[in-house]
């Protein structure tokens, strides 16, 4: 993937797109072909959503690392 790729990627709009396919599909209206290309269509964005998730979490961590904390986050501390 390019960087002028990563940096267009709208990550909000790939999760509702994402949601709207579940939906259609779960209506059960669709042809089997349209089933398959939404489908298909739904794996790439699951993907396109894992890749920026990844890279997020690793820009935290390479910021989390230069500031000399490297310590794991606990769901916990965010509570208080």
């Amino acid at each position: 993937m390019s960087k002028k790729k990563d940096s267009s990627f709208d990550f909000e709009k790939a999760l509702a797109d994402l949601e709207g396919l579940v939906n259609a599909m779960e209506e059960g209206d669709m042809s089997l072909e349209e089933s398959l290309q939404s489908f298909e269509k739904g794996i790439k964005l699951t993907r396109e959503c894992q890749t920026a998730l990844k890279q997020a979490e690793q820009k935290v961590q390479l910021l989390l690392d230069e500031n000399g904390e490297t310590a794991d986050f606990d769901s916990d501390d965010l509570d208080d």
